[in-house]
């Protein structure tokens, strides 16, 4: 069971996300929640995706928060407090559950607009200095790209999957 700590130091600690949570005992939590931060800089500069940073404060505001939260909770909640990884592998086939109504539909071609543009922009991309001569040359380029084109299809595929399952939920509604 996860113990109160050091204010000062738990604060010092929850500047990183994550090292908070573990410096309180709540090793799952903090585990995920740095991940999250690092995986998200990692797929962001190894991608090209620069707007994917946008989630980075937003990730961050809420580690420091939520550890700040543990730490000042009296004792009863602090021990009522559960130490759970913040996402499961079991919860991505539950995603389709998640959206009701339209929402999942739009979040579908959302999805789909978006990998359609990740997938052009890469492409694109290497065909702004005329074509390339050699055969060699551009089997290299389409290989830099790669990661950023199954990233696109990626995503293109979870928002036919969440437009299928509205699909089908709305078909047995009726």
């Amino acid at each position: 069971m996860p113990k109160k700590r050091s204010k000062g130091l738990t604060v010092l600690f929850a500047i990183l996300p994550g090292a908070g949570h573990m410096f309180l005992g709540f090793m799952k939590r903090g585990l995920s929640l740095m991940s999250m931060f690092f995986l998200t800089i990692f797929l962001s500069s190894w991608l090209g995706i620069g707007p994917l940073l946008y989630l980075l404060p937003v990730l961050w505001f809420y580690s420091f928060f939520d550890c700040i939260n543990l730490a000042w909770a009296d004792d009863q909640e602090f021990g009522a407090a559960q130490d759970r990884y913040l996402f499961h592998l079991n919860g991505l086939s539950e995603l389709n559950g998640k959206f009701s109504g339209k929402g999942g539909l739009y979040a579908g071609i959302a999805l789909i607009f978006f990998g359609i543009y990740l997938i052009g922009l890469k492409l694109l991309s290497q065909f702004r200095f005329g074509l390339l001569p050699l055969a060699a040359r551009y089997f290299q380029a389409l290989l830099s790209v790669f990661p950023q084109v199954f990233l696109g299809v990626v995503i293109i595929l979870i928002g036919i999957r969440l437009i299928k399952g509205k699909k089908e939920d709305l078909d047995h509604r009726d």
